[in-house]
């Protein structure tokens, strides 16, 4: 949070941490507001560059967006906008504004957000603005134009999806505007036919009957409430809460304190078991902040249609209420409830931590000759693994070892981030903790005897998995016994083989075994087995699509940044358990949970053993190994949020704990589908899923029969054979395709 009055700090000492934290900077005349350097938006001044441009009175602009590694200011520029501000925006650390507007700017990382403006519609004043790429905020030890001086931004802004904070800043301005000017629309009421997009944030009147009033509509919502399926453990139950506190806040319009009265006295106590009063003001306020597709107050007036909203499918559930069964077109399906739906690749905006892990990923997108987002975000999550080890814990025992796999063509950048980590690994000198190659796992247990934390970075781990499955030899099965104990022993003793001459092994206390590995996507996954899909080995990991290589650009020599430097040394010399670390029993500093982020990290611990339930009554074992381990993995991963954003005093909080979740949860389902797409229990299937690939890559999901035989390199009556097999479990269709000359046939994906 900012801070008042720091008549310490001069210009050019803030705006030096200002660029060791990421952010350029844009020198502004002193007590004004904006840039009068030309071009200032391509201005990126490096640290020694500061002094000629701040070394006198001056003002201090932060460049916003993408150059300073996609940080945002939403800018309360109203008294009204500042009051409500909390009940509207996400939370965040870092805010900063001056004595006569307190708190009027928070910070945020939100990649790819655009700046949108909201005026009032009738006078045109400024109510809230989201500020991104090619604006700039000032920020202190500035002087306003009055005379007051700017806070200095110090908090860590909190990471968010650029979506939920565009939707969190229009519902502000929208209730700004009815406090302003009630539920009508302004516009229309003072005649001036203006029909911009800021007029249209207020509630249209047509959304509501006539004379409908509040008891009315308390009324009708209660109605559609009750005809809602109750909350079951284990059976959709937190999907099924966040319906009904959809459709109060945002079906029917019911502000969200009165909507959580009606939760707790109508929903509730069918709720088997009920929620607690805290877990339900989540989902109010879920409901309030995230996106939704469908207009405020769809459920207001009968006769309107009511749209599916993408962001939450309730369709379903509004059939029920409404005592029908939705229809679906024959052109589509119901999505199926097992865990093989595809999420898509892991979304850029989960590729952010405040803190540590940002700071070393944006040094390897601005060195590497063709950077790479998933790439750096691996290395440096993997790194900050490496140097919380055996240092930390949160309060459930949860450690900071991670197998950790980026999928990446070649020649894409894969090497980078592995050479940003050694290089920093050998600045504070700790080049002995750095492994490549799993020679055997006795070489394995020898080394961490030796170094009980290390990283292994290994390229091509399909090459090892390969070795695994099909070499005869038991040294492969000694590696992969290694790597799934080792995994587990992190907040115990590991015990070594027996040596000769000795009577007993030697034991490693709380080894920690950090790997980041790269492989070919289509490799990896021709490599894996049903067997090791259900051994365990695949569950520990955490896998990450590079996707394509992005555009090039010059290699650039650069120093590591200070703040690397120092955290990084930091870990190194940071001790908290007694003697030396590398042979005495560590006792690792424990990370407590927040009130909140405990509430959420409970309520993911229920949604992964519902999804286990579900799939251990499908006899889905590659299902119920792969989720009987994600909640393990949310945990990992909020505390590794903590001790990046924050590592002198972490704290495991509701972003960390949010933002874990998401993370976990959508690659564990991205996981399942890529496995279930490409893992084959036996030839003949490996060539029914090869086949299936092909469909799902092409146009429109369909090749005709001509291409598609070539495509496969069987033999005719194999291919057959495939192709009967799929119709008949409803993967493929055949469909003919007339031309000019004749009508041919077809093969096309089902939905």
């Amino acid at each position: 949070m900012g801070q008042a009055g720091h008549d310490a700090v001069s210009p050019l000492d803030a705006a030096r941490e200002y660029v060791r934290r990421g952010w350029y900077v844009v020198p502004i005349p002193y007590k004004q507001k904006r840039p009068v350097t030309k071009e200032w938006e391509q201005l990126r001044l490096a640290e020694d560059e500061l002094s000629q441009y701040f070394d006198q009175p001056a003002n201090v602009g932060l460049i916003l967006g993408e150059p300073s590694g996609n940080l945002v200011d939403v800018d309360l520029d109203c008294v009204e906008a500042r009051a409500i501000a909390s009940n509207y925006l996400p939370a965040t650390a870092a805010k900063s504004g001056r004595t006569g507007a307190t708190d009027s700017h928070w910070w945020y990382i939100a990649a790819d957000a655009k700046t949108v403006q909201h005026r009032d519609p009738l006078n045109r004043k400024m109510i809230v603005e989201l500020r991104s790429t090619g604006g700039q905020t000032v920020v202190g030890p500035s002087i306003h134009p009055s005379g007051q001086q700017y806070d200095v931004l110090t908090g860590e802004p909190a990471v968010v999806p650029a979506e939920m904070l565009t939707a969190c800043v229009d519902a502000l301005a929208k209730r700004v505007i009815e406090l302003r000017h009630g539920d009508s629309d302004p516009v229309a009421a003072s005649g001036n036919g203006r029909t911009d997009a800021v007029a249209r944030t207020g509630s249209h009147p047509d959304r509501i009957s006539k004379h409908q009033s509040s008891t009315d509509v308390e009324s009708r919502a209660l109605a559609y409430l009750d005809k809602l399926p109750p909350a079951i453990s284990g059976n959709g139950g937190h999907a099924a809460t966040y319906t009904a506190a959809t459709v109060l806040v945002h079906g029917f319009e019911i502000e969200p304190e009165r909507a959580l009265a009606l939760l707790l006295n109508h929903f509730n106590p069918r709720c088997e078991p009920p929620w607690t009063e805290k877990e339900l003001r989540h989902k109010v306020t879920s409901a309030v902040t995230k996106p939704h597709n469908q207009p405020r107050g769809w459920l207001l007036n009968q006769e309107r249609e009511q749209p599916i909203d993408t962001g939450v499918d309730i369709s379903a559930l509004v059939g029920q209420a409404e005592g029908k069964v939705p229809t679906v077109r024959a052109t589509e399906r119901e999505p199926p409830t097992d865990s093989a739906d595809d999420p898509g690749p892991i979304p850029t905006e989960l590729l952010r931590v405040p803190g540590f892990i940002s700071e070393v990923m944006d040094f390897s997108l601005a060195t590497a000759p063709y950077p790479n987002q998933p790439l750096a975000f691996c290395g440096a999550l993997a790194l900050q693994a490496f140097l919380g080890g055996r240092k930390v814990r949160d309060q459930a025992d949860n450690r900071t070892n991670l197998y950790l796999l980026s999928l990446a063509h070649s020649s894409s950048g894969k090497d980078w981030p592995r050479r940003v980590n050694t290089r920093i690994l050998h600045a504070i000198d700790q080049a002995n903790a750095l492994g490549e190659h799993f020679a055997s796992g006795e070489g394995l247990q020898d080394a961490l005897y030796l170094t009980s934390c290390m990283l292994f970075q290994t390229d091509e781990i399909d090459g090892l998995l390969q070795s695994i499955n099909k070499a005869k030899d038991a040294r492969y099965e000694g590696i992969l016994g290694t790597l799934l104990t080792m995994y587990s022993a992190a907040a115990s003793v590991f015990p070594m083989r027996r040596k000769a001459g000795k009577e007993r092994g030697e034991t490693i206390e709380q080894p920690c075994l950090v790997i980041y590995g790269t492989a070919i996507p289509t490799h990896y996954y021709a490599a894996l087995s049903e067997r090791m899909l259900t051994n365990g080995f695949f569950a520990r990991m955490l896998i990450v699509e590079a996707g394509k290589r992005r555009e090039g650009q010059e290699p650039k020599i650069a120093d590591l940044p200070p703040r690397i430097l120092e955290t990084s040394t930091y870990w190194a010399n940071f001790n908290p358990g007694k003697g030396n670390m590398g042979k005495f029993f560590p006792i690792p500093h424990i990370v407590r949970y927040t009130d909140e982020a405990q509430s959420l990290l409970i309520e993911a611990r229920r949604q992964c053993e519902a999804e286990y339930a579900q799939a251990e009554e499908r006899g889905d074992p590659v299902g119920t190994t792969v989720w009987g381990r994600t909640n393990e993995h949310i945990r990992k991963l909020a505390l590794l949020y903590s001790i990046s954003a924050n590592h002198r005093e972490p704290s495991i909080d509701a972003d960390a704990a949010h933002w874990a979740t998401q993370f976990a949860t959508h690659q564990t389902r991205r996981m399942l589908f890529m496995a279930q797409s490409h893992v084959a229990d036996n030839p003949f299937h490996a060539e029914c899923l090869k086949l299936l690939k092909k469909l799902r890559d092409a146009p429109d999901h369909t090749i005709v029969h001509s291409v598609l035989l070539k495509r496969m390199k069987l033999d005719a009556q194999t291919f057959v054979k495939v192709i009967e097999t799929l119709r008949q479990r409803d993967d493929i269709e055949i469909v003919s395709l007339p031309s000019a000359t004749k009508t041919g046939i077809a093969y096309r994906l089902m939905a």
